[in-house]
């Protein structure tokens, strides 16, 4: 029997070696964790299911040590990736170091939010360096997000100091959309024509392309559309997507010229739900009519892969765009929080609750996910992220629904549903980085070693 067993594993471990690209962990077993019993959820690969998922670990990369009196110098290390190794209908609990128990959860990607305000600090303004933003890996792993995209807050020129402040000393995953505007998201100079520079802008996109993914445009008023123009040059020169926010203007610049003239395919249009939501023909047009149609012309652009992402933010999800155009079919492509200090405290909360939020006006599950894992993922032109594929980096998001009475104030009206997300554990490269109910470990004492 002991023979047959070492059989077993010897071939299971080289062929999953081939694909998983890892070595063996300490122990000598092949995986690090083996996710047990959970139901999930992938849209690329079209997972619908219980499955198991068997993973190996990463670690944090360390920078090089000068020698002490007390200690020897030691060289850097380099980071690695955890990855996901296998996923079948039943994968052995010995092949692994330790196993998490998702019996009657749900596994998704780790979430991919890419709308938020991340350039926390104390020098500056608004939303750049400033105390209005968020520190990154205090407010995404509890709710399941592993990446981010900070929408805007960091111009061209100062994305060198964000880029030290912020993506490289967080855990998370933290990439960038930079602001057309070199000032970046300070409140004061955004509605500055003179510091939209596409071409600083772009060098500065293709200097760090592993960092910046886009760019923004936001707040501007006045109706002009030399903004948008600067912006979608930026983006042509760099080959990357870019995100309006569109300020207001009167009367305001119509929707179907920006989406269907302007953009681009996979351009993103943000705070998709908002608007003055009103007859007014000032400040910003909404998609959904008076009657609660969706305009014909969104439809159109949506068809040739305009990206509507949401944006929630403070107030930027109305009940009367948002009910009305799900229940007619059209989703939001991607789901976003527009997290900052003024937002996370009133009706968005997190990405978890807005998940909720959206399975309760009537988008089905798999499509909620989808929308906060794989198309945010192909938005940002990410597409090894936000998926479950073995070889791809282990970032993994595991959730309890919730059954019960609840409800999602937002402007205009209310939201009522029956579901409501929590966030169980959170996987960032491999490694677990929250746990809420301690599912990875045996109940009691842990022995003395």
């Amino acid at each position: 029997m002991r023979t047959k067993h070492f059989l077993f594993f010897a071939i299971l471990f080289f062929g999953m070696a081939a694909n998983a690209q890892q070595s063996a962990t300490s122990s000598g077993k092949p995986y690090s964790y083996i996710i047990k019993g959970g139901h999930v959820i992938d849209a690329k690969n079209n997972i619908n299911e219980v499955m198991d998922i068997a993973i190996t670990a990463g670690s944090r990369a360390q920078a090089a040590r000068p020698a002490s009196a007390n200690s020897p110098a030691l060289p850097a290390v380099p980071a690695t990736e955890g990855k996901v190794a296998m996923i079948a209908k039943n994968i052995n609990a010995d092949l692994a170091d330790q196993i998490i128990d998702a019996k009657g959860l749900y596994v998704t990607p780790g979430l991919i939010d890419i709308h938020v305000h991340f350039f926390w600090g104390h020098d500056g303004s608004y939303l750049k360096n400033a105390a209005t933003a968020l520190p990154a890996d205090g407010f995404t792993f509890r709710s399941g997000v592993t990446s981010v995209v900070d929408a805007g807050c960091t111009g061209w020129r100062d994305f060198e100091l964000y880029k030290k402040q912020t993506i490289d000393a967080s855990k998370t995953r933290v990439m960038a959309m930079l602001n057309i505007v070199g000032t970046g998201m300070d409140g004061a100079g955004e509605n500055n024509i003179n510091e939209m520079d596409s071409k600083k802008a772009a060098e500065m996109a293709m200097k760090y392309p592993k960092d910046v993914v886009g760019f923004k445009l936001a707040h501007y008023s006045g109706r002009t559309w030399e903004p948008t123009d600067r912006l979608i040059e930026a983006g042509r020169l760099a080959n990357l997507p870019v995100m309006v926010d569109f300020g207001s203007a009167d009367p305001f610049l119509p929707l179907d010229s920006l989406f269907n003239v302007k953009f681009r395919p996979g351009d993103i249009y943000t705070h998709a739900f908002g608007g003055n939501g009103t007859s007014s023909p000032n400040g910003r047009e909404s998609i959904v009519d008076m009657n609660g149609k969706v305009k014909p012309f969104v439809y159109k652009a949506r068809d040739r892969g305009i990206v509507f992402d949401i944006g929630f933010g403070g107030a930027s999800y109305l009940y009367n765009q948002g009910v009305p155009a799900v229940k007619a079919g059209f989703f939001p492509t991607t789901i976003s929080s527009d997290l900052h200090t003024g937002s996370m405290n009133g009706p968005m909360k997190s990405m978890e609750n807005l998940m909720g939020l959206f399975m309760a006006t009537g988008m089905p599950l798999k499509d909620v996910v989808a929308a906060s894992t794989w198309h945010p993922a192909k938005a940002i032109k990410r597409e090894e992220l936000g998926n479950l594929s073995v070889g791809s980096v282990a970032d993994i998001a595991i959730f309890k629904i919730n059954e019960g009475q609840f409800g999602w104030p937002v402007r205009g009206g209310k939201i009522e549903g029956t579901k409501r997300f929590q966030t169980e554990m959170t996987i960032r490269d491999g490694n677990i980085v929250y746990d809420l109910n301690g599912i990875a470990q045996a109940a009691g004492p842990t022995a003395v070693k």
